[in-house]
């Protein structure tokens, strides 16, 4: 009798604890999927909006894809409106992501953008961890970063340019002053061509790209960004430390830290003074 007790006492909690699971999982199942951003380290999708304080992607579903794209008009149709969010969120001129679209991916039906969603042409850089692809450019073979949806790319072209401090003085000029922007690339370093200028601007006056601006900027957001400021230090490399580390605990790029101290490569050594620069966190 005793042992007939206890096997219905097991029982008996056996279906409690049962049921207690069945009702966590639906309550799981109705929890709500949080906003997501693009984490372009990564290349995928992060639910840490607020510790990235990045603009959230917008939903897409399927203007920002359209295919195949078969003229410049097409292109431009397609992803005016992404660029525009880009320019509400990091002050880049929409005609210049535009304009910068259209020549670096052949309004896209260049090859690389075709197979990496990369409209932009930017490559791998030190430090890059998300996915990527080879392509002939200046040199055979290069690496480029691969994006799995074309606004990704639109996204780590904003990132690309407000995050490094060569193009910092860009972000002075007035968010409608293409001219600027465009003759401040080439200043800056973010083409070979000594004609680049003279192809953004072109393709802005053909195209009335600098129409996008003038839209985001009579919504209500400010002509003008407020110029950044900079905190300047050294840290001195200790017994551990990797390029890559400093840059984490920094919040720069490995890109960045290899500019600002003229490195070569990544190799560091102990005692070795690192210059750090980046924008105040006000």
């Amino acid at each position: 009798m005793r042992t007939r007790s206890l096997y219905a006492v097991i029982g008996l909690l056996l279906l409690v604890a049962c049921g207690t699971k069945k009702r966590t999982a639906r309550k799981i199942e109705r929890e709500p999927r949080p906003s997501v951003v693009y984490n372009p380290n990564r290349g995928v999708e992060s639910t840490k909006a607020d510790e990235t304080k990045l603009y959230p992607m917008p939903a897409d579903p399927g203007r920002f894809v359209r295919f195949p794209i078969t003229s410049t008009g097409e292109y431009i149709e397609t992803f005016a409106e992404i660029a525009q969010y880009e320019m509400r969120a990091f002050g880049i001129p929409a005609s210049i992501t535009l304009a910068q679209g259209i020549l670096e991916s052949g309004s896209g039906k260049g090859e690389l953008t075709k197979k990496t969603n990369n409209h932009f042409g930017i490559k791998c850089h030190t430090g890059w961890q998300g996915e990527y692809d080879f392509h002939d450019d200046d040199e055979r073979g290069e690496c480029f970063r691969k994006y799995n949806h074309p606004m990704y790319s639109f996204r780590d072209h904003s990132i690309f340019l407000s995050s490094r401090s060569r193009y910092a003085f860009l972000f002075n000029y007035r968010r409608d002053d293409y001219k600027r922007w465009a003759h401040g690339l080439k200043k800056a370093g973010y083409a070979t061509d000594r004609k680049y200028p003279q192809k953004l601007i072109s393709l802005i006056q053909q195209y009335d790209l600098h129409r996008y601006d003038e839209e985001v900027v009579r919504g209500g957001l400010e002509v003008v960004r407020k110029p950044k400021d900079y905190e300047v230090f050294t840290h001195i490399v200790q017994k551990g430390d990797t390029l890559y580390g400093i840059s984490k605990r920094y919040t720069i790029s490995v890109d960045e830290l290899m500019r600002i101290n003229g490195l070569q490569s990544t190799n560091i050594s102990i005692g070795q003074v690192i210059n750090i620069r980046r924008p105040t966190t006000k």
